[in-house]
């Protein structure tokens, strides 16, 4: 028997064939709950989420929008707004790069604003040439510093003097 061989019937062995099956099962597991999450962000709507977006439009109605999802990102630390222009000229301010949108907190009052870094930006989408496109999805995305938000949080979009109260964070 050499130095690294153990005989059938080892503690040693059984220990790392238990090890080994563990290790294969865990990884199966890890590998379908992946699988399974991005199901969930394909870009085909789940009968929920159309649920969601039917609830969700009558109050984006005089920004010209209808709001999609709010829904925490990045391991909770954002806030990914998504809707969908119905009206162009409504639309117009939200889409204007020199507006800033952010979120209020209905319980607490925090405001949470779209983080702008050095190299990409303000991280939402603005209207480029003034071109909106109407039934057109586009985002924002707002920070959420120490995961002060959690699903289920109702918060306020602002835009300057307009406000769309109520929204729920998926």
């Amino acid at each position: 028997m050499t130095q690294h061989e153990f005989p059938e019937a080892s503690p040693l062995r059984s220990t790392l064939g238990v090890a080994a099956a563990w290790v294969k099962a865990t990884s199966a597991i890890v590998f379908m709950g992946a699988v399974l999450h991005m199901q969930g962000c394909s870009s085909v709507p789940s009968a929920e989420v159309l649920a969601t977006t039917a609830a969700a439009a009558k109050p984006g109605e005089n920004w010209g929008i209808q709001v999609e999802a709010l829904r925490l990102s990045a391991a909770g630390s954002m806030l990914d707004l998504r809707y969908r222009v119905i009206d162009k000229e409504k639309a117009a301010p939200l889409l204007d790069s020199k507006r800033r949108p952010y979120l209020v907190d209905e319980v607490r009052g925090a405001k949470f604003g779209v983080p702008d870094t050095p190299i990409l930006g303000q991280l939402r989408q603005t209207s480029r040439n003034h071109t909106i496109l109407a039934g057109h999805s586009y985002f924002v995305l707002f920070a959420n510093p120490g995961k002060f938000l959690h699903s289920g949080d109702k918060v306020t979009l602002v835009m300057g003097d307009a406000k769309l109260p109520d929204l729920t964070i998926e």
